[in-house]
């Protein structure tokens, strides 16, 4: 079954429920299916060593959201400072020290992470980014499938900046904007940033005991990015700051994202949010499956064009995912993940999607059944050759 969303069809497969989140909710998260969790440096290390007490009680908030069915994606920080004193005098100034130091330090959280889902039974699955992972489109795709199948395995994906082979400065605030675009690229209902304070205030309640707690808003203006604080100096690790979690918060608003901003440091960071803790709740305009089919109907140039029999055209307007039997021919030259035309037997184009074959794999597999594409390629590939939530066809 597909939806109508702004003059365009889109599959059922991506408009699950997404309502947005409301502050006066009893259960914070009971409107949401798959969140995004962010946690700072200063919240999963001290002194560089794990905080083993507080990543159990993490932890176990995490399994209990995904006993009642929700999916849970954990990005956390932290390598670089569980890693540095392994290095000694040399410090972790340049560069080069500080990707060593995420070298180092990357198992020991992993491992610290790991160690507090093992009494629950929970494996965790490691995946490694880069902002380019989730800004280029075959990267992008070969990402979100990876986190797509571990979620489907059951795991708890925990991802983290990959600061060993970084090229720009390392900045442990970017994880912040990191999470966001994977909650964007996933398709997140909530987003919620751990931090060091609990939310947006109208300037810094350290240094202005009179400021005032924003607990709700709608959009975020210039007036709010006037009243966000810097980095917690005093924390000596992270360098994020309420600036960089209202950036991340515009990507999350944009994709259909509620963003909740609060307090990390308790026991019980999530389940705290739901017994009524203090923070500020984002509130996205519109869902995640609404803003995906914005966003393919309106920001995807076609590179090539792919030729559609009958019943496929009317498959792909019942929902379904494109596959290569009911492909006739294709024009162009393009990679996997291209923005592609799909046109009907009389030429009329009736959507556009991202590929995940190139030109030449498909020209391949032309009118092929699913289970040929292997053995005429030489290696598994996606099971679609455009999947239902990666088109979105015109009206």
């Amino acid at each position: 079954m597909a939806c109508l969303v702004n003059g365009f069809i889109f599959s059922s497969g991506i408009c699950r429920t997404s309502v947005s989140l409301r502050l006066m909710s009893d259960t914070p998260f009971a409107s949401a299916k798959r969140i995004v969790v962010k946690t700072g440096s200063a919240l999963v290390a001290e002194k560089g060593t794990p905080r083993h007490a507080w990543l159990e009680k993490l932890a176990a908030d995490i399994v209990a959201l995904r006993r009642r069915g929700l999916e849970v994606i954990l990005v956390s920080s932290g390598a670089v400072a569980l890693g540095r004193a392994s290095l000694g005098s040399a410090g972790t100034s340049r560069l080069d020290q500080k990707q060593a130091a995420a070298a180092i330090g990357q198992l020991r959280l992993m491992s610290a992470i790991g160690g507090a889902f093992e009494p629950h039974g929970v494996i965790i699955g490691q995946a490694l980014l880069t902002l380019g992972d989730t800004e280029n489109r075959r990267r992008w795709l070969n990402a979100r499938a990876t986190l797509e199948t571990l979620l489907e395995a059951g795991t708890v994906p925990v991802i983290n900046e990959n600061d060993t082979v970084a090229t720009d400065e390392i900045r442990y605030g970017d994880n912040d904007r990191l999470a966001a675009r994977v909650a964007q690229m996933m398709g997140a209902d909530v987003l919620v940033l751990l931090s060091d304070i609990d939310g947006l205030y109208t300037a810094d309640p350290r240094s202005h005991p009179d400021a005032t707690h924003i607990p709700h808003l709608n959009e975020l203006t210039g007036e709010h990015d006037a009243m966000a604080t810097g980095a917690n100096a005093e924390a000596g690790v992270g360098s994020g700051g309420m600036a960089t979690k209202l950036a991340a918060a515009r990507i999350a608003h944009a994709a259909g994202c509620s963003t909740l901003i609060t307090i990390g440091n308790r026991e019980h960071p999530l389940l705290s949010i739901e017994n009524g803790a203090r923070c500020t709740l984002i509130s996205a305009a519109t869902t995640p499956a609404n803003a995906r089919a914005a966003w393919l109907a309106g920001h995807l140039t076609p590179e090539g064009s792919i030729t559609l029999d009958e019943g496929a055209a009317k498959a792909l307007r019942g929902g379904a995912s494109l596959l290569a039997v009911g492909i006739t021919g294709v024009t162009g030259s393009f990679e996997r993940g291209a923005a592609v035309a799909l046109n009907a037997p009389s030429g009329q184009t009736i959507g556009k999607g991202v590929t995940a074959y190139s030109s030449f794999e498909i020209q391949r597999v032309i009118g092929r059944h699913s289970e040929e594409v292997e053995a005429i390629l030489g290696y598994r590939g996606r099971p679609a050759i455009i999947h239902r939530d990666d088109m979105v066809l015109v009206r």
